[in-house]
């Protein structure tokens, strides 16, 4: 009999899905890591499967089509549980698409309500009365209000879904978590007695939340988060089974050379770029304006890589960890878009010369990485640091491929990676 699925999860770009999927082994459940949507029906046996897409910042139409398909698939696995992940800091622009995919799931199967639970206190993210806070700081007051793509415009749940989404909030409070379960269960049939369909904000300052949060809904057949509250629902699972497999982690380190590319416009990828170059590691800073200009290419890039295999290398953009770019508006796309191409070809070349190890900071640069390399399954192995393991492709398990959302990791993430991967 084929082992059943306890939950399939959509995350909507790749840095994320390895995040979530890294939490979920960490209770002990088997979890595969595809990109995209299979074409097929899954023969591998696992309890939890974390599909990959890249609706962050697609377009509204597009971002609902591949997240119902992704969703779909997941059905049609028999998974007991459907899991819609997003980032801990909600990004999303006030056109962005966590709200229209969360409607439309709920439109699509009929479901009264889903729970939105962005926080992960673990790595500073939390949300109290309803406001999603980064080191105690309102997400709209950090750095993060002024990122490229999706501005945090917003700190209340709240609000950020009255702009997206069709349905109401009801804020559940870290106060009404001290409640029993069944009084908490009054308080959402009684708001949604006259309600079609609508949202539960719930508050997670601390890891006491995620467990009464996963108390009271983990057994709901759609809920939403980021990947914190995955943790207390993969304990709750494999309790409620009774799995008592220990799943073997992979082996992390591997022989081989090593490159680290970072795209990402967060402070902490800034502050761990700085950090690596002061211990005397070697880098080269890419200027897109050159590479519009053809003053540099990717093969020079590729040649300064190649011409210090002997050491590991750190590429990252001018612009990486918020450092600012004197540019018109109007070439904010055309710089991401070049960033991406040239550091996903860059990924691809040095594989085809013998590196067996990629580490990549930011979700976008990542996710067309990803692309370009062109693997769809993965082994998730130890984490390098909260949300951030290392992953092995099964299309080619000699190659160590780490990729970090911009702001995980703490400021010596880059020289932990390269010292747990090395062989």
């Amino acid at each position: 009999m084929k082992k059943k699925l306890i939950i399939g999860c959509v995350a909507d770009d790749f840095t994320g899905a390895s995040d979530a999927a890294s939490f979920l082994l960490g209770e002990g459940l088997k979890t595969i890591l595809v990109n995209g949507v299979p074409k097929e029906d899954f023969s591998q046996e696992c309890d939890a499967i974390v599909i990959a897409l890249k609706s962050r910042t697609q377009e509204k139409s597009e971002a609902i089509k591949d997240s119902i398909e992704a969703f779909q698939w997941i059905r049609k696995q028999e998974a007991e549980h459907i899991y819609f992940k997003y980032c801990s800091t909600f990004d999303s622009t006030k056109k962005g698409n966590i709200g229209p995919v969360l409607d439309n799931m709920l439109e699509t199967y009929n479901i009264k309500y889903s729970i939105l639970c962005p926080a992960l206190p673990i790595n500073k993210r939390t949300v109290k009365n309803g406001i999603l806070y980064i080191d105690n700081i309102p997400l709209s007051e950090t750095h993060m209000a002024n990122h490229p793509l999706t501005p945090m415009w917003a700190s209340s749940l709240d609000e950020l879904m009255k702009e997206q989404g069709k349905y109401e909030v009801l804020n559940i409070n870290y106060k009404v978590l001290e409640k029993n379960d069944d009084e908490i269960k009054s308080i959402v049939e009684e708001f949604g007695k006259d309600k079609k369909h609508f949202y539960i904000a719930t508050d997670y300052i601390n890891e006491t939340h995620s467990k009464k949060i996963a108390d009271v809904f983990g057994s709901d057949y759609i809920l939403s988060g980021g990947s914190g509250i995955l943790s207390a629902l993969g304990k709750k699972y494999k309790n409620n089974l009774n799995i008592s497999n220990k799943n073997k982690i992979p082996k992390t380190s591997v022989e081989g050379k090593s490159v680290i590319f970072a795209g990402s416009c967060s402070k902490m990828t800034g502050e761990q770029i700085a950090y690596f170059k002061s211990k005397n590691y070697l880098s080269y800073e890419i200027d897109p304006m050159k590479l519009i200009n053809k003053e540099i290419t990717i093969d020079d890039i590729l040649n300064f890589i190649l011409k210090n295999s002997n050491k590991e290398v750190l590429i990252y953009s001018s612009g990486a960890g918020g450092k600012p770019l004197n540019i018109d508006e109007q070439l904010k796309q055309e710089i991401a878009d070049i960033l991406e191409n040239t550091i996903a070809n860059l990924a691809l070349s040095v594989i085809k010369n013998s590196y067996t190890k990629i580490i990549v900071a930011g979700g976008e640069t990542s996710s067309a990485v990803v692309k370009k390399l062109g693997f769809y399954n993965f082994l998730i192995g130890e984490s390098i640091a909260p949300g951030v393991p290392v992953m092995i492709p099964l299309e080619n398990k000699a190659l160590r491929i780490i990729l970090k959302s911009g702001n995980f990791g703490k400021i010596d993430f880059f020289v932990k990676a390269l010292e747990l991967t090395k062989g």
